[in-house]
């Protein structure tokens, strides 16, 4: 069944959004947490704290520290290969946007909006009082995520290309937006594709199917 992939700028409310969506189709809901605890238990639990130095990657980490990254994220890789071959997925963030590019049931979904609303947003949120932290705090959340991207990936974080729909908050409200990709998602599982690749052609590894299996509290195969 189809699943949805979230890329989303600090504060373009992609998140919110995503669990819109999930809640609405009766779709499993992945954020940074809930991939993480998949990761933790196939025995990287180092993972979110690895991602969230990705900025100073280059600065902190020698040759042999190096080797240990891309080990997590080739983990990172066959984590979000088994949740599409689930089914029934929104996926936010994690970089699923590269990983699950080439499938025909995969909606890849970037979330933006104007900086100035963004940081209006994220101090409200986060109840930052001084704008200048707030613009600091916004800049660095997107250059983490843009920095993961470029260095694991050799990817621009907006790359184009990758994104069937880039959706504009600031224009589009939310309520909208959720109801667009509500109707669109169910739509791909109608579509004729003869010869395209499906998630339903993912082989996964039997430790990493029993942890999504594990995490999300279902043993039901919806790619069927």
């Amino acid at each position: 069944m189809a699943i949805l992939t979230v890329s989303r700028e600090s504060g373009s409310e992609g998140s919110v959004i995503g669990k819109r969506v999930s809640k609405t189709l009766g779709y499993h809901f992945m954020d940074k947490d809930r991939i993480g605890d998949v990761m933790s238990r196939v025995g990287l639990a180092e993972f979110d704290r690895e991602y969230d130095s990705a900025l100073n990657f280059w600065d902190q980490f020698d040759v042999r520290r190096m080797g240990r990254r891309e080990e997590m994220v080739n983990m990172l890789n066959r984590v979000l290969l088994a949740l599409a071959q689930h089914g029934n997925m929104v996926i936010v963030g994690r970089c699923g946007f590269v990983v699950l590019q080439d499938y025909a049931d995969v909606l890849n979904v970037r979330f933006q909006a104007p900086f100035p609303l963004r940081v209006e947003r994220m101090m409200g949120y986060h109840n930052i009082k001084d704008p200048f932290e707030a613009e600091d705090f916004v800049r660095k959340r997107d250059r983490i995520r843009a920095d993961f991207v470029e260095s694991f990936y050799g990817e621009h974080w907006i790359t184009p290309r990758y994104f069937d729909l880039i959706i504009d908050t600031g224009k589009i409200p939310v309520e909208m937006a959720a109801d667009w990709l509500c109707g669109a998602l169910p739509s791909l599982d109608k579509r004729e594709t003869p010869g395209a690749q499906t998630t339903a052609d993912i082989r996964v590894d039997e430790p990493v199917r029993a942890a999504v299996c594990e995490v999300l509290g279902c043993d039901e195969e919806h790619n069927v």
